[in-house]
């Protein structure tokens, strides 16, 4: 497969207005955005929280743990990664069926039940099993949320908006490395942990009670076939001198897709489509190939290792939160004035180089608070480059490639590969870096390396095109 953002540049113009969207609408949009941005916040918290917590949850019984060796740790952290791919794959089909706002509020339900149970769990097993539960409702979220985002906003400032949602997510990384340490140290040992978890009750309310008063979709609307709820819906969100126009250009897109059958696995017969659901299969996987879980996960395990004491390694992973809030922020900024594909392939080269300098502490320097202090830039910098330029753009990429016929779909399966490699990593991270130390990390790099030239040769140029046109350009590009 080879996609050269040369050919999309050169593909017809949107006939939607791209002119910028006036501030009052804009406000609204922005209003919009961050209540459904509250999925990627509980993103973030329900995965992050899970550094601070595991070396509590390591503890024996009768210490408040629930005595978890290196192996239960990657089955702990790792559960709701797998629940997360199937909740992104399934996520995906009902969010085409039932709404993008419907399934956000059945999502936050989820995520109330998982925090909950999560924090109450007597055992391995019953922590394991609400896990999973919490890992369906950030999968369902990680692949709902960008593409409702995406289907509300203007071409203008799709980039803008979608990207918010990676900023909630890291914004909710960063609330769950503060609290954990601002917990572990005014609660104490036993069960610290548990307080850690629960805290995530709050955000799955408020992001319930906000989804009630948003609108649906209007690209979801007009694919049901509901043209003047999407054309009320778009007057709500849109300027009034460009309403008619995006109106027209979704009605000539669902029109020409009604014969076709509902969305599902039959459609990967069709060529055009087949490649473009395997190049964001690709594109998702080889994201969490980079090995950011493992940093994001079990950075205090890390700091651990290199010798920090456990209070001092919680207190330094508020950096790593710190760092990627401000990351994801700048990307933004980048977003504005540069391509996608120029910022994935800078993203690449930054986090071999940092992969390899973390590698390089471990099996060089001897164990000192200087070495610790180094692996903690080292992973600094990887975050800089990861948060800043290659997770900013796979959200919002995956957002706007697939056709709107099975975007749900699509988006689901790319998700679910997302997903699926993160079980990967954070199952084998715990025990294999307690088996060959900094290796680890080399062999991180190493995929990393290769992953710069499989981009090099695929990834398109997208900025500044209607969702349409860029189906109609993948449609030319991959028919021929």
């Amino acid at each position: 497969m080879d996609v050269r953002d040369d050919a999309l540049q050169a593909s017809t113009p949107s006939t939607v207005a791209t002119g910028l969207s006036s501030p009052h609408v804009y406000r609204r949009l922005r209003t919009i955005t961050v209540i459904a941005t509250f999925g990627g916040l509980l993103f973030g918290y329900d995965t992050g929280v899970i550094s601070g917590a595991l070396p509590f949850m390591s503890l024996s019984p009768e210490e408040g743990g629930l005595g978890l060796t290196p192996l239960t740790e990657g089955i702990v952290a790792s559960s709701l990664v797998l629940g997360a791919a199937f909740g992104a794959l399934f996520g995906g089909r009902l969010c085409d069926r039932f709404g993008r706002k419907r399934t956000i509020l059945g999502l936050a339900v989820l995520f109330f039940v998982g925090a909950l149970g999560t924090a109450m769990a007597p055992e391995l097993a019953v922590m394991v099993l609400f896990r999973v539960l919490l890992g369906l409702a950030v999968g369902g979220a990680s692949a709902t949320v960008p593409v409702f985002i995406a289907e509300l906003a203007p071409a203008d400032r799709r980039g803008r908006l979608v990207t918010q949602n990676e900023l909630m997510i890291v914004a909710g990384q960063l609330l769950a490395y503060t609290s954990n340490a601002v917990i572990a140290k005014t609660v104490g040992e036993g069960g610290v942990w548990r307080w850690m978890l629960a805290i995530a009750t709050v955000p799955a309310v408020l992001l319930w009670v906000g989804m009630l008063f948003v609108p649906e979709s209007p690209r979801w609307l007009a694919s049901r076939g509901r043209f003047d709820d999407a054309l009320g819906t778009l007057g709500r969100i849109r300027d009034p001198q460009d309403v008619d126009a995006e109106f027209a250009e979704i009605k000539q897109r669902v029109t020409a897709d009604a014969a076709q059958p509902r969305a599902g696995w039959l459609d990967l017969g069709t060529p055009w489509v087949r490649r473009i659901v395997m190049f964001g299969f690709g594109l998702a996987s080889l994201t969490q190939l980079t090995g950011v879980n493992s940093i994001m996960y079990f950075a205090p395990t890390i700091l651990l290792d290199t010798g920090l004491g456990r209070q001092a390694a919680l207190t330094a992973t508020i950096a790593n939160g710190v760092v990627a809030v401000l990351a994801v922020s700048t990307g933004m900024w980048l977003l504005g004035r540069y391509g996608r594909r120029p910022m994935l392939l800078t993203g690449q080269v930054g986090v071999t180089v940092s992969l390899l300098l973390i590698a390089l502490c471990f099996l060089v320097l001897p164990e000192s608070t200087a070495r610790s202090y180094l692996v903690l830039a080292s992973m600094l910098t990887f975050l800089l480059f990861m948060q800043g330029c290659i997770a900013t753009v796979f959200w919002l990429m995956l957002s706007e490639i697939f056709p709107l016929r099975l975007r749900g779909f699509a988006m689901g399966t790319a998700v679910f590969g997302t997903w699926m490699a993160n079980f990967v990593v954070t199952l084998v991270f715990p025990p294999l870096i307690n088996a060959v130390g900094g290796i680890t990390f080399l062999l991180f790099a190493v995929v990393n390396a290769a992953t710069f030239l499989y981009y090099l040769r695929t990834v398109p140029e997208t900025r500044g095109r209607s969702m349409e046109d860029i189906e109609s350009h993948f449609r030319r590009q991959f028919a021929a």
